[in-house]
């Protein structure tokens, strides 16, 4: 069974649809433990409705990043995770923390990387007129945004586009795609090689794309 760990700051809506795929499609899948950095994120509530496992560590408790990593650390190892998923976790993780799940810790970002690292995406891409959008969902490395990207859900901008309803349409596909890589993994065709992604034992040299066509 695919042990899971799941990192949040907020609503948790990544995280309900990964408890919606393991539970519908009945996947040889647990997530043994969700935990935030901030002890009012609603993704608690989904999880301790559930029945999972919930563990707060307030950042702010801490003198560094590099601490606040090793307290999370001491907290996820006793479940020897398979993976960690970064859902909606607003935390930039220390190369110590990385390098400690490397090849086992995933990310979901809100634009189609290499396109829009970092924060603002849907107000970047609609100030530079893209004809699409979307999520991608990577492996996590040292460097922000930047590793290896697995599956990417691509939206259309549409001209009458708002920031705000742009980022529902991502959100939506966002649904789509990260139950999607928890259940590669689930079913061991996903691995991780020499800092490159491999889907069924074939290095992907380009991320699989999902279209969303409304």
């Amino acid at each position: 069974m695919l042990s899971i760990v799941v990192l949040i700051s907020g609503s948790g809506s990544n995280l309900q649809a990964i408890m919606d795929r393991i539970t519908k499609d009945k996947l040889d899948a647990k997530i043994e433990l969700v935990l935030s950095n901030r002890a009012d994120a609603y993704g608690l509530t989904r999880a301790a409705d559930a029945g999972i496992e919930t563990r707060v560590i307030d950042h702010k408790q801490f003198d560094s990043r590099e601490q606040f990593d090793q307290a999370m650390i001491k907290e996820i190892d006793p479940y020897q995770p398979d993976l960690i998923v970064l859902a909606g976790f607003m935390r930039i993780l220390s190369t110590a923390f990385v390098t400690h799940y490397t090849g086992r810790m995933i990310n979901i970002h809100p634009a189609l990387l290499p396109a829009y690292k970092g924060l603002h995406t849907h107000q970047r891409a609609l100030e530079d007129g893209v004809s699409h959008h979307g999520a991608s969902v990577h492996y996590v490395t040292a460097q922000l945004d930047s590793g290896a990207v697995i599956l990417q859900g691509r939206v259309p901008v549409l001209a009458d586009d708002t920031e705000e309803a742009l980022q529902q349409r991502v959100h939506k596909i966002e649904h789509v795609i990260y139950p999607e890589v928890v259940t590669w993994f689930a079913q061991k065709r996903l691995t991780y090689q020499n800092n490159q992604a491999l889907l069924d034992g074939e290095v992907l040299d380009q991320p699989v794309i999902i279209d969303q066509q409304d």
